[in-house]
């Protein structure tokens, strides 16, 4: 998917578990805003913990729930108590599942050798993005860098990067991919679950940065 050479690329910031956490991600300029309702995380959140703090948005950010091989019961949750949500799946959840869902998603793909993602994101073609992160065990990246150049051109949907980013490699990672979006998490923590205000500042000031240059080299 090819971008305008003018493209802002829109930032997420994931694992948000505090009131405070969630107005300085805004002030810092973040797009959307991402809650983790899977219960073996350390950033987990019950559905109305989600929706107390996405109660706290203002208009035009976005909340983003997180969600790995829920059950029903669970989906049905957090749709009462964040039906603005966009989701997003991140476990091994089906084309059909996803769809079933009845929600705007985005699909998360695990990258390792040999991983197809060209075909993998033509089987979500009612996905809005596919999020690329780290191959490690169980799920998620774990706040580990992949291999960029595992990723191919020509991707039909838009292209969420994630996977150990933080304010120093940001830039880099936005110049070498050019995705649609970024997603951070650990990369602006002081503890797990717990966002440091300047590491977020620092992060929005680096995507930002990057935008600019990218734009500046034609790319």
């Amino acid at each position: 998917m090819s971008l305008p050479l003018d493209h802002r690329t829109r930032i997420k910031i994931c694992g948000l578990t505090r009131e405070a956490d969630v107005s300085e991600a805004v002030l810092a300029g973040a797009d959307a805003i991402g809650f983790v309702l899977y219960e073996k995380s350390p950033r987990f959140v019950t559905p109305h913990r989600a929706g107390q703090l996405a109660a706290l948005l203002p208009p035009f950010v976005t909340p983003v729930l997180l969600f790995v091989n829920a059950s029903a019961a669970l989906l049905e949750q957090a749709r009462d108590a964040v039906p603005n949500a966009l989701w997003q799946f991140h476990g091994d959840e089906s084309p059909s599942a996803c769809v079933q869902a009845a929600r705007p998603y985005i699909r998360a793909a695990r990258m390792a050798p040999g991983f197809n993602l060209l075909d993998f994101a033509d089987s979500y073609p009612a996905a809005q993005a596919i999020l690329v992160d780290a191959h490690v065990d169980g799920y998620g990246g774990g706040g580990q860098v992949f291999d960029w150049s595992l990723l191919p051109q020509g991707l039909s949907r838009p292209m969420v990067l994630s996977g150990g980013l933080h304010p120093g490699n940001v830039i880099e990672g936005i110049r070498r991919v050019r995705p649609w979006a970024v997603d951070v998490s650990s990369g602006v923590e002081a503890a797990k679950g717990i966002k440091d205000a300047q590491l977020m500042r620092q992060f929005c000031q680096a995507v930002r940065a990057a935008d600019r240059q990218c734009a500046e080299a034609g790319q």
